[in-house]
């Protein structure tokens, strides 16, 4: 079973045995308690149907237990909170803009919309085969973006809030809601040609904003204030001292960084430009370790993180604000917070792609060019999630679901737009075609050379290497999509 399969069950042994003051403090497993108090009180409430499966997945020294009831409860604990991910897609669909009729079902946006979400291959294989909650967490996420989108604000700020308290990451997106709500619910009108209406600034709102903030922070982190075990907690939530990169790199800015960095520290010893002696050993024979160190470039640190990411997000922010477009500026502007923040963030998990591609599902089906990033987007995002599934008998399973899934997403989406220029270009294509060798040459050729005992990292390096390209060329095109584009008075005022 996976690492994570594992950590949830340490988490409901801690939160059934131990009182609240020590869930933030238990370390009998290396696999501490690390998401906010919602989702260890969801573990609690878990924990106390899981005793009636088997009461020693609770015991906290039961490091790796894993008997028939535990798998059981624990996979099927997922499936059940799937269907508020289900609910919260159908309410996505609702929202979808109408004007594409087919006269097939399969053909309308709606029931590709569906399909795109509810069979996403990154989120199927995440959650029902490596393990984790995800379904039930982007639920809250989709449901909170539909709300917005019905101009039901405080519904969807409420949901979003809860959220945050339940998985922190999604703290990323949280400039897109923020400035949304401020813009198109504590503003309520706009001049005739569109620009934002001053006098039309609503305290009300804003209070009621702030009350549903206040509230929903003080359920979740009260308790651990009134114990004074904030800093604990906070300590938890953001561990800086991880690493930059994650055990294997996430395909973002940093993995290209490190990668030129091992390139020319080969060249530097080549060539005598470096010293042998002071090279880090983890720099050239660990792989893609936690703790990676440059030995060329400079080496990187959170708070030069916290600032790419910052300065990434900036250009979205405003566009959100001075070209406003509604529920799609909206959704533009969370897809690249989100992209920025797994570009660039600290300590960023291959996972947190997934942070992007769903909410660009939206607008996937809407218009051809964001269709068009979308493919490349998710073809190359949940390319990089195969290490997750590393063992032989996984290996078709994975093959044959993102298959599946690639085939349909191209196919529907090239249906959808077949009035509209080729949603790819040459290079595009050929650029994901080479994934088919690129996997081949991981999963085939490379075990059968010497090179895989003199260095075993090479596979993952060469994925989230040639993975990062694709998803920064998708970042890229995306903003570049957005800041270029035009948007009429008729728009802005609407």
């Amino acid at each position: 079973h996976s690492t994570d399969f594992e950590v949830h069950r340490n988490w409901l042994a801690i939160t059934h045995n131990l009182p609240l003051s020590q869930w933030y403090y238990e370390a009998t497993s290396e696999w501490t308690l690390d998401y906010p108090p919602f989702f260890a009180w969801f573990e609690y409430a878990l924990s106390h149907i899981a005793k009636y499966f088997d009461p020693k997945m609770l015991v906290i020294e039961n490091l790796n237990y894993s008997s028939q009831a535990t798998i059981f409860f624990q996979r099927f604990s997922v499936i059940f909170t799937d269907i508020l991910f289900i609910y919260a897609v159908h309410e996505c669909c609702r929202c979808v803009n109408g004007k594409r009729s087919a006269k097939d079902i399969l053909e309308k946006p709606t029931f590709i919309l569906a399909v795109l979400l509810l069979w996403n291959f990154g989120l199927l294989i995440v959650d029902h085969i490596h393990f984790q909650y995800n379904g039930f967490l982007f639920g809250l996420m989709l449901l909170s973006v539909a709300r917005l989108c019905q101009k039901r604000y405080l519904e969807g700020a409420l949901l979003f809030a809860i959220l945050l308290h339940f998985k922190h990451i999604y703290v990323y997106v949280a400039p897109a809601y923020g400035i949304y709500l401020l813009r198109s619910y504590c503003f309520t009108a706009n001049n005739a040609d569109g620009s934002l209406k001053w006098r039309s600034f609503s305290f009300l709102h804003v209070i009621l904003l702030a009350l549903i903030v206040c509230l929903v922070s003080a359920l979740s982190l009260g308790p651990f204030i009134v114990l004074g075990q904030l800093p604990q907690v906070i300590s938890r939530l953001f561990p800086f001292k991880r690493g930059l990169c994650h055990a294997y790199w996430a395909p973002n800015f940093w993995a290209l960084y490190n990668a030129v960095d091992k390139a020319l520290t080969v060249v530097g010893l080549k060539y005598n430009f470096l010293d042998p002696t002071k090279v880090p050993k983890a720099s050239m024979t660990g792989g893609l370790v936690q703790e990676f160190q440059h030995t060329v470039l400079p080496s990187v640190t959170p708070l030069a993180t916290l600032i790419c990411t910052f300065v990434s997000i900036l250009p979205s922010v405003f566009c959100l604000w001075f070209k406003p477009q509604g529920p799609r500026g909206f959704l533009q502007c969370l897809v690249l917070c989100a992209l920025s923040s797994f570009m660039f963030g600290w300590h960023v998990h291959e996972k947190a792609i997934l942070l992007a591609i769903l909410p660009l599902s939206l607008l996937s089906v809407q218009r051809a060019k964001d269709a068009g990033i979308y493919l490349i987007l998710t073809t190359t995002g949940h390319f990089s999630l195969f290490p997750l599934l590393f063992t032989a008998p996984e290996l078709p399973i994975k093959i044959l679901l993102m298959l599946l899934f690639t085939v349909y997403s191209f196919s529907s989406l090239k249906s959808l737009f077949r009035r509209d220029k080729p949603l790819l270009n040459w290079l595009e294509t050929i650029y994901l075609v080479q994934l088919v060798p690129l996997e081949i040459f991981c999963e085939i050729i490379f075990p059968l050379t010497s090179w895989k005992l003199q260095l075993p990292f090479v596979p993952l390096l060469l994925t989230s290497v040639y993975c990062a390209l694709g998803v920064t060329y998708a970042w890229l095109k995306l903003y570049i999509s957005v800041l270029t584009e035009h948007v009429s008075v008729r728009q802005k005022a609407e």
